[in-house]
């Protein structure tokens, strides 16, 4: 009698430990994001018509691709320990430069490119140097690099600059062929920058530093990486993504403007956290960036299938879903580092 219930005990703390290894494995709450989607896109199938469609689906990622750039960059810098609140500025005042040097300066299209990536890799380099050199909590620096990119947009102006170089309005409309339906040129950028920034994350030297610093910089330290360098480039890499997300909201949008961007950095940060990232640095998947950004496209996307809800239960529902995705990561394995 004893041994079978030894037996049973044995059995039991068995499975307890082989459910705390898999709730503990780098992967799993990504995998819990993802069943989280395709439950979302499974619910909103069967309640409402056409809502697994190709094209609703592919929606997703067209409507944001500017997010997923953004949210990659962040990724970065919070696998790195830290945190960028002005990647929204940026992109509103990436938005703002290239309509600005396009529209009034007259520059080619790919020239106005080019210095808004560079100004973006710039304000970012910058950053992560103060935070660096000077000891400064990441929250505070951002906070005021935010505040600073959006008064720079009032500068160039206070209106809304339409865009109608060419090159702009032909992209802005470009529907490309994919599977039955079609993607955007500015989605297929977004895939092609999380495939680069996946390669990035786990097959390179820099990928490395990256989590060893986000996960105990003082060892990182002692290894002997460069935390500095490292920082300095997380921070620059954040910025550039968030000025490609402004060029790809400026095709987008066909305009800039200082109020683009309200609220993105929130958004980012809370599309890598669903996607399963820590945010005290050091865990977590790039790739989780996609999944996150989808969960809460699809949340929009059903609350507007709906037609009765107000667009703030897309405010409510994401709310609620970081509480979740913030204890799930504690209590099942968002310690093991």
């Amino acid at each position: 009698m004893s041994g079978g219930i030894s037996a049973g005990l044995a059995a039991g703390a068995k499975r307890d430990g082989g459910f705390r290894k898999i709730s503990g494995a780098p992967w799993f709450t990504s995998m819990v994001t993802v069943a989280l989607l395709l439950a979302m896109l499974g619910i909103g199938g069967a309640v409402y018509p056409g809502f697994l469609s190709e094209q609703v689906a592919f929606n997703l990622l067209i409507d944001n691709a500017f997010l997923l750039v953004v949210a990659i960059g962040m990724g970065f810098v919070i696998l790195s320990g830290g945190i960028d609140l002005s990647v929204g500025s940026m992109l509103a005042l990436s938005t703002m430069v290239t309509a600005w040097l396009l529209q009034t300066a007259h520059w080619p299209p790919a020239a106005a490119i080019a210095c808004v990536l560079l100004m973006g890799a710039c304000f970012g380099a910058f950053q992560g140097a103060i935070i660096h050199l000077f000891k400064l909590q990441p929250f505070i620096v951002t906070l005021a690099g935010m505040f600073l990119a959006r008064g720079l947009c009032y500068l160039i102006s206070i209106e809304s600059i339409s865009i109608d170089q060419p090159f702009f309005v032909a992209v802005s409309q470009t529907q490309v062929p994919f599977l039955g339906g079609f993607l955007s040129p500015g989605a297929l950028i977004a895939l092609a920058v999380l495939l680069l920034a996946v390669w990035l994350a786990h097959y390179t030297a820099f990928g490395r530093a990256v989590y060893a610093v986000g996960g105990n910089e003082q060892s990182a330290a002692m290894m002997g990486l460069d935390v500095g360098r490292t920082k300095v480039l997380v921070y620059a890499l954040s910025g550039l993504c968030a000025a490609l997300g402004g060029v790809l909201f400026a095709f987008y949008m066909l305009s800039g403007y200082g109020q683009h961007g309200q609220g993105t950095e929130l958004d980012a940060i809370a599309a890598v956290v669903i996607g399963g990232t820590l945010l005290t640095g050091g865990y977590g998947y790039i790739a989780g960036a996609l999944s996150g950004v989808l969960v809460l496209g699809a949340i929009q996307t059903l609350i507007a299938f709906d037609g009765t809800l107000s667009s703030w239960w897309t405010r409510i529902v994401i709310g609620a879903l970081l509480f979740v995705f913030c204890v799930v990561q504690r209590v099942m394995g968002g310690k093991s580092r």
